[in-house]
């Protein structure tokens, strides 16, 4: 019996297994007063919530259950694009439920829509950090990028500040990403810029990983290496790696616990399971869903692309006759169960069948567990006592994400309905100038670049000839 906490979803019940899991099914039906009070504000105040994936069950469960046109649960990216959305159906101000680059990404992209009139909050009154940002903040990264030299193109995550996207494009022209455009996106920036160094940071993780799968694709077919990205051969993309680079010292501590230790004992107590993994996951856990995605039992990529392998992997199930069970291995933050629970219910409910089942399981590291002899697990996340999963000890739940509370969303709701003033939960100023430019508007450029690269498949003209130069 695996140690793992897991949870049983079926189209009406929940059966959740060790302390986690159970922790996390008793919030997945809200109270529903908690839920028609925030659906009762959103619609009287026009105000819109955008929330990342990574928020607990008891907040996600009341987001999931309000619902659009007031609520929308993505991730970092989509966050953005939801709010300009909401601002164009009418919605006068925006809750953004993350961490504090998140809601800096919600202002700007707001901004640069012609938005500045909606008003914008974030859910604490303290900072709301994030230790994949930080290292990008840190001095550390900036001489990173200034010892790249001329004729470089510097691939900045997403989820890094605008401070950070400001400074970087300073000292190298830039361009950011998502987990699920990086491939892309490196690739595309190869064949419009040959001859061009490409660097990727922050994430030391999602760099190295970034790197075997090139490798990967490298000795693939030419065929095979065209069918991801027309311009490119075998030759080509062993040319891309010789020009490409990525920092060395930054990354998330949460998905930092999908280490050896983990994969060991998915290897051995899973191998029925499908396996999902985040791009910024170590590289153990990487490979090894990896090597499932390449017989189509894992996915490997960003949060959207695990949600939308395990919903695709659910419905193939239920075209199938008798008994279903569907043991999958969530390799991301464990704020993923939410939504996860939620999609899966509306698709078994949708197809009639009360006998398809997915368990999913959370996998937790042996240094940061209890050993509880009368436990139906062996092991039970957390500290002494099993009272659960926590930064210090288990599951993968960030602990920045979790200083959002429900408290905190009925606290700024309540405060926009009596036009109270709520400077402490504004976004934190943006104040810095880096080349006579503004931060904000200088940061601002790397992601409008991003998404002039998603809607035509070009590096857009104005960074092509910043990257090549006169």
């Amino acid at each position: 019996m695996s140690s793992f906490p897991s949870l049983t979803v079926r189209a009406s019940s929940l059966e959740p297994r060790g302390s986690f899991a159970e922790a996390q099914a008793q919030w997945l039906h809200p109270d529903p007063a908690a839920v028609h009070a925030v659906r009762a504000a959103c619609e009287q105040h026009a105000i819109g919530i955008v929330a990342h994936f990574y928020m607990d069950a008891e907040l996600q469960g009341v987001l999931v259950q309000v619902g659009a046109p007031h609520t929308f649960v993505a991730d970092s990216l989509q966050m953005a694009d939801v709010a300009v959305r909401m601002a164009e159906a009418g919605k006068r101000t925006i809750v953004v439920l993350g961490v504090d680059f998140m809601t800096e990404n919600v202002r700007a992209v707001l901004d640069s829509a012609g938005h500045r009139g909606v008003a914008v909050y974030r859910l604490a009154a303290e900072h709301i950090g994030c230790s994949l940002a930080a290292s990008a903040d840190a001095p550390a990264y900036a001489d990173w990028l200034r010892s790249l030299g001329p004729r470089s193109l510097h691939v900045v995550y997403i989820n890094t500040s605008l401070v950070t996207k400001a400074r970087s494009h300073s000292i190298v022209p830039t361009i950011t990403c998502t987990s699920s455009n990086v491939l892309q996106t490196l690739l595309q920036a190869h064949a419009q810029l040959p001859g061009v160094h490409l660097a990727y940071g922050p994430d030391t993780y999602m760099g190295a990983n970034l790197h075997s799968l090139l490798v990967n694709l490298s000795s693939l077919p030419e065929a095979a290496v065209r069918s991801v990205h027309p311009a490119h051969t075998p030759a080509t993309i062993r040319d891309l790696l010789s020009r490409f680079t990525y920092y060395a010292q930054g990354a998330c501590v949460v998905h930092h616990l999908f280490g050896d230790d983990v994969v060991a004992r998915v290897r051995s107590d899973h191998a029925d399971a499908l396996l999902t993994a985040h791009l910024e996951v170590p590289g153990q856990m990487f490979s090894l869903a990896a090597e499932a995605q390449r017989t189509g039992r894992g996915v490997v990529g960003s949060t959207s692309n695990i949600l939308d392998f395990i919903l695709a992997a659910v419905r193939t199930a239920a075209a199938q006759p008798g008994p279903q069970h569907i043991p999958v291995v969530l390799g991301t933050e464990s704020g993923m169960v939410t939504s996860i629970v939620s999609r899966v219910q509306q698709a078994l409910v949708a197809t009639h069948r009360d006998d398809v089942e997915l368990e999913l399981v959370f996998p937790v590291a042996s240094e940061a567990v209890t050993r509880v002899d009368d436990s139906p697990l062996a092991l039970v996340p957390g500290v002494a006592g099993g009272e659960g999963c926590s930064i210090e000890g288990g599951c993968a739940t960030c602990p920045y994400m979790k200083m959002n509370s429900l408290d905190a969303l009925e606290t700024v709701l309540a405060g926009v309905g009596a036009g109270a003033s709520l400077e402490r939960y504004h976004p934190t100023p943006i104040t810095v100038t880096l080349g006579g430019r503004p931060a904000q508007e200088l940061g601002t450029e790397p992601i409008l670049w991003m998404r002039h690269f998603q809607k035509t498949g070009q590096l857009p003209p104005a960074l092509v000839e910043r990257v090549l130069g006169p």
